[in-house]
C-alpha cells in the first residue's frame, strides 16, 4: 500500500507540475507539453544529470530515479521519481530508449509543526539547485533570486509558467496539498515576421 500511495503522489505530482499557461488566469492544456509528440528534450541522460548534480551539490543529493508504471505513459515517454526525504520528491519525464529529460521536477509535500520551516528550506534549496543545474550561466544567488521570482509568481496558482530562452520553468502551487517546480525544454521557432524576411 505505501509503494502505491507513493506512485500515485508522484504521478499526481509529476502531472500537475507539468501543465503550464501562458499568463497565470489562462486554463491549463489538456496535455502536458512534454507529451506532445515530438517535445523537445534537455541533451543529457537521467544518470549524467544525477551524476553532475551530485558532484555539484553534495549536500543536496539526488539518489537513483526509479521507473513508476503509469497507465498515462507513451511508447517515447517514462516516468521516473526519487524520494528526497519523507516529504520532499525530485521527478522527471524521460524520452524512452535514451533517457534524456523531458521534464525535471521537485515536489514539496509542506509538514505542519516546528519542522516546516526548515523543511520548506531544503525545498527551496533543491529547488534553486535544479534551476541553476539548467541554467548554468545564473550564479547560485541569481538563481535563489529567480526561484522566487518565480514561486511569487506562482503563488496560489494551480499552474504558473514563465519562459526564458529555451527553458520553461513551471510552477503549480497546490496550497496545503503541495508545491511542484519543474524545468522543462521547449522548442524554439522563428517568429513569422522573422522568418519572412529572410
Amino acid at each position: 500500500m505505501k509503494i502505491s500511495a507513493y506512485s500515485l503522489l508522484l504521478c499526481l505530482a509529476m502531472s500537475g507540475a507539468s501543465l503550464s499557461l501562458h499568463a497565470a488566469e489562462t486554463t491549463a492544456p489538456a496535455t502536458a507539453p512534454y507529451l506532445l509528440a515530438g517535445a523537445p528534450s534537455f541533451d543529457q541522460s537521467i544518470s549524467e544529470f544525477r551524476e553532475t548534480f551530485n558532484h555539484n551539490n553534495p549536500t543536496l543529493p539526488l539518489d537513483e530515479f526509479r521507473a513508476i508504471d503509469s497507465a498515462r505513459d507513451t511508447p517515447t515517454l517514462t516516468r521516473a521519481a526519487s524520494k528526497i526525504n519523507e516529504n520532499l520528491y525530485a521527478s522527471t519525464a524521460l524520452e524512452r530508449g535514451t533517457l534524456k529529460i523531458k521534464s525535471m521536477q521537485i515536489t514539496w509535500l509542506p509538514i505542519q509543526g516546528p519542522e516546516q520551516k526548515a523543511a520548506k528550506a531544503k525545498a527551496l534549496e533543491y529547488m534553486s539547485a535544479i534551476l541553476q543545474a539548467f541554467t548554468p550561466a545564473l550564479t547560485k544567488a541569481q538563481s535563489q533570486q529567480k526561484l522566487q521570482k518565480l514561486l511569487t509568481a506562482g503563488k496560489n496558482k494551480r499552474y504558473y509558467a514563465d519562459t526564458e530562452g529555451a527553458i520553461r520553468y513551471v510552477v503549480a502551487d497546490n496550497g496545503e496539498k503541495g508545491l511542484t517546480f519543474a524545468v522543462e525544454p521547449i522548442k524554439l521557432t522563428l517568429s513569422d515576421s522573422l522568418g519572412g524576411a529572410n
